[in-house]
């Protein structure tokens, strides 16, 4: 396989699943506004410190509130990180391998793409947003399943199953991070009685707070939760899920040597380390870690497949 058709279906697989973790962010905040005791208001800067893209964020809006925040996150075409962007760089990205690609898949992320095109300011409003968000995250869903449902197994699958699990370990470990320290003013006397309201919408950001009740406990609570997302290996969203499917993708491809070792570290270094019994700055140095071990991870694999070869020196 051509590392250029590589690399536009490892980023095409990122970029969806940005896009659906984007609307899922939203909506749980816009959710959990309404589910707070009156008086109190859950900040919206969090949102934007979970893309890590804050420094974007100053450059063109003065203050973190709702309608601020949602626009940048929503719909903003020179945020990166917007559903918006991260739909239109999918898009462009599938356009190029079509020819790789089921001809479903292509046709529903153009149906996506242009859903959102034209409904944006739709949700930008309170009224319509959640439908607005709703219909990003489905059509998401959609594609992958698409995917996953009659892709041939070869290497462009396993590159879209490396892009889609790399993505979505990176955004679980950044609302563990910030979600569990920042989600309320901490000045509020009520906040110790907010516990259990947080860490809930932690679970619902990632859509686990079913899958928790069911196979960890009725009561939620900070410790059990850190040790589902983290080290559960059944649930699809938990962080070592996400890198053991990366594991089992790079098996199936060549020249894995140098990636497959920082694979193997991450999960070393999550089956070690007893998250449920690190305090708060030992929770963010371990994330901190995972993160730079994910961003490692991936600059393997962009010199492993995707960067050209250099030119042979013909002067030597």
């Amino acid at each position: 396989m051509l590392s250029r058709v590589a690399e536009n279906i490892y980023w095409l697989s990122r970029y969806v699943e940005r896009a659906e973790n984007t609307a899922r962010l939203v909506r749980v905040n816009s959710n959990l506004v309404l589910d707070t005791p009156r008086g109190i208001t859950p900040g919206w800067q969090p949102l934007v410190d979970i893309t890590g893209l804050l420094n974007e964020f100053r450059s063109v809006e003065r203050e973190p509130n709702e309608r601020n925040v949602v626009r940048f996150l929503i719909g903003d075409a020179n945020n990166p990180g917007s559903i918006l962007s991260s739909l239109a760089a999918a898009r462009e990205n599938c356009r190029t391998v079509r020819e790789v690609l089921p001809r479903s898949s292509w046709e529903k992320l153009n149906e996506l793409y242009l859903y959102a095109k034209e409904h944006v300011q739709t949700g930008l409003t309170k009224g319509g947003r959640d439908g607005f968000l709703n219909q990003i995250i489905a059509g998401s869903q959609q594609f992958t399943g698409l995917l996953a449902s009659v892709m041939y197994r070869d290497a462009a699958w396993q590159f879209a199953r490396l892009g889609r699990n790399l993505e979505r370990a990176d955004m679980t470990t950044r609302i563990i991070d910030v979600r569990s320290t920042d989600l309320f003013p901490d000045d509020l006397l009520e906040s110790r009685s907010l516990d259990t309201l947080q860490w809930i919408s932690v679970l619902r950001s990632l859509s686990g707070y079913q899958s928790y009740r069911r196979h960890v406990a009725i009561r939620v609570s900070r410790p059990d939760v850190l040790g589902f997302l983290f080290h559960d290996s059944v649930f699809p969203r938990s962080v070592l899920h996400c890198i053991n499917a990366v594991d089992e993708g790079l098996g199936e491809l060549e020249n894995t040597g140098v990636a497959m070792s920082s694979v193997h570290g991450l999960q070393r270094k999550l089956r070690q380390t007893k998250v449920a019994e690190l305090s708060q700055s030992s929770l963010h140095e371990f994330i901190d870690e995972l993160q730079l071990g994910i961003m490692k991870l991936h600059s393997r694999l962009v010199k492993a497949y995707f960067l050209p070869p250099m030119p042979l020196d013909k002067t030597a």
